[in-house]
C-alpha cells in the first residue's frame, strides 16, 4: 500500500458529535460531495456499522466498493477494503479525534483524517497524493460544516 495522506481540521463542536456525523453513513451523500450512497451491510454489537457498501461518483472514478470498520468509542473510526471496486483496488484510513480547546470557550474537536487508495488505472504518484489530498481537505470541509449545522439544532 502507498504512503498515507493526512489533513487535519478543527471543527467546533464536541467530539461525540462529531463521530455522530461520521457514523451516520445514511446522511454521506449530503455532506461527502463524490459519495452517491453508503449502505451499512452489518453492525456490531454497538449497533455501530461494521461493513458499508459505497457508490462513488468522482469524476472520472465511479466505482462500488465495501469497507470495514473498527471503532475506538469516539476518539478513533478505522477502515479498510474488504470488497474491491472495478477501480478501487486497496484502501485503508481513519479518523482520529480529539479534544480542542482554542481559548474561545467553545469546545470543538481535532480531526484528522489519513488516507491511502490504491486503484486500478496507472496513475503518477504525485497525482494520486494530490487526488488523495483533494479527497480528504473535500471530506473535512464537508465534516465541518454537517457536525457544525448540527450542532446548532441541538
Amino acid at each position: 500500500m502507498a504512503d498515507k495522506t493526512t489533513s487535519s481540521i478543527v471543527i467546533e463542536v464536541p467530539r461525540k458529535d462529531v463521530m455522530t456525523v461520521i457514523a451516520d453513513f445514511a446522511d454521506y451523500p449530503r455532506w461527502a460531495t463524490a459519495v452517491r450512497s453508503a449502505d451499512v451491510l452489518s453492525r456490531n454489537e454497538d449497533g455501530r456499522a461494521r461493513a458499508v457498501r459505497f457508490q462513488l461518483d468522482a469524476g472520472m472514478i465511479k466505482d462500488s466498493y465495501v469497507l470495514g470498520y473498527d471503532w475506538d468509542d469516539d476518539t478513533r473510526v478505522r477502515w479498510n477494503l474488504d470488497e474491491a471496486g472495478s477501480v478501487i483496488s486497496e484502501m485503508t484510513g481513519g479518523y482520529t479525534l480529539a479534544d480542542h480547546d482554542a481559548g474561545t470557550g467553545v469546545c470543538g474537536t481535532g480531526v484528522t483524517y489519513e488516507l491511502a487508495v490504491g486503484i486500478r488505472i496507472p496513475m503518477i504518484g504525485m497525482l494520486k497524493r494530490r487526488a488523495e489530498k483533494m479527497i480528504i481537505d473535500t471530506a473535512l470541509k464537508g465534516l465541518k460544516a454537517r457536525a457544525e449545522s448540527m450542532g446548532s439544532t441541538r
